[in-house]
């Protein structure tokens, strides 16, 4: 994630965050120190689990709301390229007394304190406290960056979305529980396999000069698998979800690959899924090709693992920079830099000629993903899945914990900070002024270190020698004005079944720090007896709560982006790793007692900060009505695969109503005399734009097009637009208009 702060924060005086604030109620705390307690004879040693899936919408508001991930002030939203969805996974043993676990896969940019905690509360309020809890749900973001911002609880990542949204939130946390719902509502015996596959070309590593500091010997152990230094992970693991029919695809699947959501580039204002969201879509539609997304019963999930320094823009970063001398060429290596300036040093996707915002490489790597997961399921070589569903699950203080290192070492963690170099920004984002990465000087410019204090509180010697060598630019951790700006609480979770075992990371692993981590927690499983060689570990993040990243402390030492962004200083890495083993016990069979976990973490909801308008009124204009035709489709010849359909309607904001589990637009095709919905708001191929016309007015217009694809059947066809318009005085009316029809000339027939 990236997060350019210091603009806006300079441009948006704090006073003004004082002065308004938006409170509401918020649900019930998570409980601390959970873990399943065993029944007292495992009912899956057999392999027989209960295995439920389940998929809904959780599109917030796709115009005039800051879009999460680049946190980028002028990337605000206006329209949608395809609906973000959870996608829920249930596995519980099969006696009536048996435990189960459920991983929540969302097409967000990370998990969130703020939004388990309301999703918890809704679990418990229709399921319970004992069945749906704090232990044994993960919330997992896909770390896509070109969704809907503002859902976040601490102040830090709500800076550029102008606070905390109401309306985003809700559309999450009840597309959450209506995922969980489904899954929960499928439940039906079945069993689970795993297996790996390759994935090159699908990821690169944005920062290899900090990765090379990790020892030789360790990188060497994995240059088979990772490129000629290994820094590249180009495993994925695929647990695959059968039913009793056992068929090739099964039912649906989790697959664990690390690649980060930023295919579609800050320039795109978009609401999307980015390239895990379109690989998911590549997947369902090849099973069920003629369901509409989001009614389909397969269920893809492509979790993310550890994404901290990859990147998905695999031709490398380039000097953007016409008319300078480095135009075209790779930017310095370290600092990612041209002329001396991160600004115009940008990573390339796969296609990138293909267009200016990244959909080609987005569909690309999409791809990748998809075909990976596909050769592992059809290789037939999955290992069996069978044992105890076991979690795990307790609240760590990450601001101050102290434990012992491996060599009889006593250190310990930092309240947040971060570093310059979090400002220069990513080669997939750069940042602005004169930061830029790889430089751990105590100041790379003597204005920000004036300026920086009136930002937060000044670091205090203890901090600053805690959190060394990285030079504090944003003292969060001591921010606790209007509310917390980081978290110091973080979610720590562990999910077990049977033999594959799931670390849920509430932040961004580094390649190298999410190898040691998963064979740090593999070999405590095996050692203990818990699990044998036959023990698979995967990690998946960021999770439950933001942490921001987590690096080695030898990329630490280098303060590139990512270890600038390792908040709780250079240990980090072991402190996790010191607490997920730990854990580890509390997963076997026969456990008693319970773990030790700090006090959850305040809620800061009802503290939330919402400067964002409200829709006021819509007006269709003039001489018009809502849904009325401003420019029509082309009806004097046919159109061909390969070509776009274009209509302009007079349109409503569609702030007005998400149509969550519904569409804003629809491709419709004549079929025996009945119009029938081929194509909806969340397939690729289709647009949805909104423009605003006049504020004053209240008017504005949709943009609705459609890319036909290759395979099109011929016919007769119509674009449809479904609005909801807001008058000054009265209830929000919904309304429909359609295009004239027209003809494709398809490349195939029905």
């Amino acid at each position: 994630m990236h997060i350019p702060l210091l603009s806006p924060l300079l441009l948006s005086p704090l006073d003004s965050l004082h002065a308004l604030s938006a409170q509401f109620l918020y649900g019930l705390l998570a409980p601390t120190g959970f873990f399943s307690a065993p029944s007292s004879i495992p009912s899956t040693s057999n392999g027989q689990y209960l295995l439920g899936l389940g998929i809904a919408d959780i599109t917030g508001p796709v115009v005039e709301t800051n879009m999460m991930g680049y946190a980028s002030l002028p990337q605000t939203d206006t329209g949608l390229h395809m609906r973000q969805r959870a996608r829920a996974f249930i596995v519980a043993e099969t006696s009536p007394s048996g435990q189960r676990v459920v991983l929540l896969n969302a097409d967000i940019a990370m998990g969130d304190s703020g939004v388990r905690r309301e999703l918890l509360a809704a679990l418990a309020a229709e399921y319970g406290n004992t069945t749906y809890h704090a232990g044994n749900v993960a919330l997992m973001g896909t770390h896509q960056h070109s969704g809907v911002g503002g859902y976040l609880e601490n102040l830090l990542p709500q800076v550029t979305s102008k606070g905390l949204h109401p309306q985003t939130l809700k559309a999450i946390v009840d597309g959450a529980v209506l995922a969980v719902r489904r899954a929960h509502d499928s439940l039906a015996p079945g069993t689970l396999s795993f297996g790996t596959g390759r994935v090159e070309g699908g990821s690169r590593n944005r920062s290899p000069t900090a990765y090379l500091a990790n020892p030789a010997a360790e990188r060497a152990k994995y240059t088979d698998r990772g490129g000629e230094d290994g820094d590249q992970e180009w495993e994925t693991s695929v647990l695959k979800f059968s039913g009793a029919d056992n068929t090739l695809n099964g039912r649906g699947f989790l697959s664990f690959f690390a690649v980060h959501g930023t295919s579609l580039y800050e320039n795109n204002t978009l609401i999307s899924g980015d390239n895990k969201g379109m690989a998911a879509y590549l997947y369902e539609a090849s099973i069920e090709p003629h369901a509409i997304p989001g009614n389909n019963t397969y269920v893809a999930g492509f979790v993310q693992g550890a994404v901290g320094d990859t990147s998905p823009n695999t031709l490398g970063a380039f000097c953007e920079s016409p008319g300078k001398p480095y135009d075209g060429l790779p930017c310095v290596a370290n600092s990612s830099t041209c002329g001396g300036y991160a600004q115009d040093c940008h990573g390339r996707g796969p296609a990138f000629t293909a267009d200016s915002y990244g959909f080609g490489s987005n569909a690309a790597i999409g791809k990748i993903q998809a075909d990976a997961v596909r050769n592992v399921l059809h290789d037939g070589s999955g290992t069996a899945v069978q044992g105890s569903v076991r979690s795990v699950h307790v609240y760590v203080d990450m601001s101050k914990h102290e434990f012992v290192l491996g060599n009889g070492t006593k250190v310990k963690t930092c309240p947040a900070a971060m570093g310059f170099s979090f400002a220069g920004g990513t080669t997939d984002g750069p940042g602005a002024f004169d930061f830029t990465q790889g430089d751990n000087k105590t100041s790379q410019n003597p204005f920000w270190e004036i300026v920086k204090t009136f930002i937060t509180p000044e670091p205090s010697k203890e901090q600053t020698e805690c959190q060394h060598p990285k030079p504090i630019l944003l003292n969060t951790g001591y921010a606790h004005e209007p509310y917390e700006w980081s978290p110091s609480i973080v979610d720590v979770q562990i999910l077990r079944v049977g033999n594959f075992v799931v670390l849920v990371i509430p932040g961004e692993l580094t390649t190298m720090a999410g190898r040691r981590i998963r064979e740090a927690v593999q070999a405590k499983l095996i050692s203990s007896g818990i699990i044998g060689s036959d023990a698979h570990v995967v990690v998946a993040g960021p999770s439950n709560t933001y942490g921001h990243y987590i690096t080695t402390r030898e990329e630490y030492s280098v303060q590139r982006y990512e270890g600038a962004s390792t908040l709780y200083g250079p240990f980090t890495l072991e402190a996790y790793i010191d607490k997920y083993t730990s854990l580890v016990p509390f997963l076997a069979d026969d456990v008693t007692g319970t773990p030790f976990s700090d006090p959850a973490p305040m809620e800061q909801i009802s503290k939330a900060i919402d400067l964002s308008t409200s829709v006021k009124f819509d007006a269709a204009g003039l001489g018009r009505h809502f849904a009325q035709v401003l420019q029509d489709v082309r009806t004097t010849e046919p159109y061909r695969s390969g070509e776009t359909v274009f209509a302009r309607f007079v349109g409503a904001n569609p702030r007005n109503n998400l149509r969550l589990e519904g569409t804003f637009l629809a491709v419709d095709r004549l079929d025996s005399g009945i119009w029938k919905m081929v194509k909806s708001d969340s397939h690729p191929s289709t647009i949805y734009q909104w423009e605003r016309e006049s504020t004053i007015l209240g008017t504005s217009a949709v943009n609705i097009s459609w890319t036909i694809e290759s395979d099109t059947p011929g016919g007769t066809y119509r674009l449809r637009y479904f609005g909801d318009s807001k008058p000054v005085i009265g209830n929000i009316t919904a309304f429909v208009g359609a295009s004239s029809n027209f003809t494709v000339v398809g490349g195939s027939s029905v």
